[in-house]
């Protein structure tokens, strides 16, 4: 009997020295010099819509962020108060506060405090920040760019408000867990860039499959939540559980019919070739892709026409 208790402490001892060395969080441990460039900064603000999930929520904070009296959309989209929620089937997350206050947003922050949230998905404090924060897409950014975004930030208005804490099950609340579900699904090399694509192809990649971040929501997901790789793009359920995300590469039920000025016009417009309009999250989507310069847009849409025809999961009838 001794023998054996004295075997199952070293085994417990093995498996939590592997559990710990192989949850560890992996950062980024030093920066490139860089001088900030603030307009693109806010290029990639506009490309990430940062304002779309940290923007001021409403007093609900499950409803569309409000504006105040007199104000646009483009300063409340500024007002990183943090506070509105993603429902999803692991729990409801709350975006945090990154404006720049001190105490409740990433005023103290240091540049690779954020480099590192953005691209490995750890916190200053070390611990794994969960993938509703798509990590995930933004590690293909270009560390310049993440700089410059930084830099941006840090220039819009300080606000004092604390995001509610995430509503989640007690098992998912350990996040050292997370290191687990990164080794399955999350890939820390940075974008690498294609050969047999043109030019203009690779830039609307990048900002498709970087800072736009599209793949969240138009690929389907697995049980664990991660991308089911083969779909990628093919759309399917919406992470928040509400409504169906399109197909957004050239299969016959996504954009084959769309003509690349058709998905630029419409990223600029919200208006659609059969003379509809975008609904539901794109909307907002549409509205921060609009701020972006027409090259970008057109880029995007180059990149969405040279996709192959992916066919997605079956959308299930009403």
């Amino acid at each position: 009997m001794r023998n054996l208790l004295i075997g199952l402490v070293l085994l417990a001892g093995v498996g939590g020295s592997a559990f710990s060395l192989l949850t560890a969080p992996s950062t980024i441990a030093s920066l490139p010099a860089h001088t900030p460039d603030l307009a693109n900064g806010e290029r990639m603000f506009w490309a990430g819509g940062c304002g779309s999930c940290h923007g001021a929520a409403s007093e609900r904070r499950c409803d569309r962020p409000r504006e105040k009296e007199g104000e646009d959309k483009e300063t409340y989209k500024k007002r990183l108060a943090g506070g509105r929620c993603l429902k999803t089937p692991f729990g409801t997350f709350y975006a945090p506060n990154i404006s720049p206050d001190r105490e409740t947003g990433i005023g103290t922050w240091t540049a690779k405090d954020f480099v590192n949230a953005l691209k490995r998905g750890v916190a200053p404090d070390g611990r794994h920040y969960y993938p509703a924060f798509p990590y995930t897409s933004y590690r293909l950014m270009r560390t310049e760019d993440v700089l410059d975004l930084f830099a941006y930030l840090k220039t819009l208005p300080p606000i004092r408000a604390r995001a509610p804490a995430h509503e989640l099950a007690l098992p998912l609340r350990w996040r050292r867990g997370l290191g687990l579900w990164k080794l399955l699904f999350f890939e820390e090399d940075g974008f690498r860039p294609r050969p047999d694509r043109s030019a203009l192809e690779e830039h609307g990649r990048y900002l498709v499959d970087g800072p736009g971040h599209c793949g969240e929501c138009h690929t389907p997901r697995n049980l664990l939540g991660g991308f089911i790789k083969s779909q990628y793009l093919a759309g399917g359920p919406s992470p928040d559980g509400k409504g169906w995300v399109p197909n957004i590469t050239q299969h016959p039920k996504g954009l084959a019919n769309w003509s690349a000025k058709d998905i630029a016009y419409a990223l600029e417009t919200g208006l659609t070739p059969s003379f509809d309009s975008f609904g539901g999250a794109m909307v907002e989507v549409q509205e921060n892709l609009a701020k972006l310069p027409a090259a970008d847009r057109a880029a995007i849409a180059a990149y969405l026409k040279s996709l192959p025809a992916i066919a997605g999961p079956e959308r299930p009838r009403r």
